[in-house]
């Protein structure tokens, strides 16, 4: 299992997290493969999907080093801790709680609370958060995390709820590390279908997304 510092450099490195929050799971291992194929190695399970905690334990053990497996929507410290014995190495939450960011950091993973306004953000960083999770992004928008960074600018953000390709590149753009995107990903009829390849064409958009963005951020600084 790997280090906290090393989670979130591949974290931040890959760009996006792929949150996956499915009713049916038995073809679960071929959609984090063909996301793999599209350049995207770090999954979110969210503790919602049924079995969450024997899919991680699953992907964990059949994917290796290959795929950084994560949970989401964490709500207390225990669920943190189970989460972790099962596999995971980044624990999500849709809220802030001081003892999930301590439970999470007591075995050396990484922990993204999430927090909606200004107060709550600098609450949960000073808490010890290596990542904050702005949620739900798209009601505030990429502008929010251009304000945000304005006072705050050594806050890490991550936005999530509404992330997708026509917007990645914006809040990119506007200081987050990197972005968690759902349903814009995971399209539910082409896995209905099993149709592995629109998940890896997917996948290759986002992380080409990523990159361009971080392209001008860089030419950018620069001039």
């Amino acid at each position: 299992m790997e280090k906290r510092e090393h989670i979130l450099k591949r974290m931040v490195d890959d760009g996006l997290v792929a949150v996956i929050r499915m009713a049916e799971t038995q073809n679960l291992l071929q959609v984090v493969e063909a996301l793999g194929r599209g350049g995207l190695s770090c999954i979110e399970i969210t503790m919602t999907t049924p079995g969450a905690l024997d899919i991680i334990t699953e992907l964990s053990r059949k994917l290796g080093q290959k795929v950084l497996i994560g949970a989401g929507t964490v709500l207390d410290a225990d669920t943190a801790r189970s989460a972790i014995s099962a596999g995971a190495e980044f624990i999500v939450s849709p809220i802030f709680k001081g003892e999930i960011v301590e439970a999470t950091h007591n075995y050396d993973k990484v922990c993204v609370p999430g927090a909606f306004t200004p107060t709550e953000i600098l609450r949960a960083w000073e808490a010890g958060a290596d990542v904050v999770k702005v949620f739900p992004a798209t009601v505030l928008g990429p502008q929010f995390f251009k304000d945000i960074k304005g006072p705050l600018p050594r806050i890490r953000l991550t936005p999530t709820g509404g992330i997708n390709l026509e917007n990645a590149s914006q809040f990119i753009e506007a200081g987050a590390d990197f972005l968690g995107a759902g349903g814009s990903l995971l399209r539910k009829e082409a896995i209905r279908n099993e149709q592995w390849n629109q998940l890896t064409d997917l996948a290759a958009k986002f992380v080409a997304i990523i990159r361009s963005a971080r392209e001008k951020i860089r030419a950018k600084r620069d001039q």
